[in-house]
């Protein structure tokens, strides 16, 4: 298959047609860039499952451009749900309501919930509008991997597997939107993002964050965002002994003749010679960082490397988003200095 690449918002009525011709688009979100299809269209889902290699129960989140649409796909709307689509959308927010029949199982990964947002990238919304559909939108990348957050990535992952792919540059926020159920009387946070807890509760105060959620939002049941290098993360009080510690990991991974490098922090950039360094940014500005983590992940790769040390973040506000994804990206390896 040969892939269409569209610039920016030039030809928007071409993708839309697409979609409505039951094909698959990639293009750009404010969180990262998402692969589109019909959310009612049960081959198109499965498309889209088989051109991630996504596991087919793994729930995708539907996209909408109006309040309008929503009412078409969700049994019920609570006074909360109302307060937090006042306060957050059109934004990177999901929400997890009960889900009319008209969305496809397979959409919802079998669930009686449908995942719905709302988002504010114009380019998407511009294509939900021109199609007139409620566009399914998992991240456009081989599932398991750094999610793209520009075109580049979308290309090494997808061309030739799917129909269409529209360049709307580099996404501003770089991580997945946060997710809350708001399908029963106990509101949960699910999973988080630039919306982080702290910004929630001030709108629903009694909302919950929950240790062990049933898997019903997308991101909570596989490994996610991993490199092909083993990433293990080093955690401590000092930045100074962070890096002390990440030093003489390092030399024993070179003695082992391991392709070893470095993800860090601005802060301890001086810290590493003579051997691959990536940084994050300031540890001062953390929504910096959010929009660099998974082009960093995947630049990890392009490095080929067999071994990456990193940095334990603060785990408060925004550092919990942050976390959360690095978290998973090293399988829960977490050295304690």
């Amino acid at each position: 298959m040969e892939t269409l690449i569209l610039k920016q918002t030039h030809d928007l009525e071409i993708a839309a047609n697409i979609l409505r011709q039951c094909g698959l688009v990639a293009c750009p979100t404010e969180t990262v860039y998402g692969l589109c299809g019909n959310a009612l269209d049960e081959k198109v889902v499965e498309n889209i499952f088989k051109a991630k290699g996504r596991p087919s129960d793994n729930p995708l989140i539907v996209h909408i451009c109006s309040l309008d649409m929503l009412e078409q796909l969700v049994l019920e709307v609570s006074d909360d749900a109302k307060k937090l689509m006042d306060a957050f959308w059109p934004g990177p927010l999901t929400l997890i309501f009960k889900s009319k029949d008209i969305i496809p199982l397979k959409t919802r990964g079998n669930l009686k919930t449908v995942a719905i947002r709302f988002p504010s990238n114009k380019i998407i919304v511009e294509l939900i509008k021109k199609s007139k559909l409620p566009l399914a939108a998992p991240s456009a990348n081989i599932s398991g991997k750094p999610s793209p957050t520009n075109i580049d990535r979308v290309i090494e992952d997808l061309y030739g597997k799917i129909d269409c792919i529209i360049d709307g540059g580099n996404c501003t926020i770089g991580l997945e939107s946060t997710v809350v159920d708001v399908s029963s009387e106990n509101m949960a946070i699910l999973r988080p993002g630039v919306i982080t807890t702290t910004m929630l509760k001030k709108i629903v105060p009694q909302i919950n964050v929950p240790t062990n959620a049933e898997p019903i939002a997308p991101g909570m049941k596989y490994k996610h965002y991993a490199p092909f290098a083993n990433v293990v993360i080093v955690k401590g009080e000092q930045l100074e002994k962070i890096a002390i510690k990440i030093q003489e990991l390092v030399i024993k991974d070179k003695l082992n003749k391991k392709r070893v490098g470095i993800l860090i922090v601005d802060e301890l950039m001086n810290y590493f010679d003579n051997i691959p360094v990536l940084s994050l940014g300031s540890i001062n500005n953390l929504e910096n960082i959010a929009s660099n983590l998974f082009e960093k992940l995947r630049q990890l790769d392009d490095l080929q490397l067999e071994q990456v040390y990193t940095i334990y973040l603060n785990d408060n506000n925004l550092g919990v988003s942050i976390m959360n994804r690095l978290v998973k990206a090293c399988n829960n390896q977490i050295i304690e200095n």
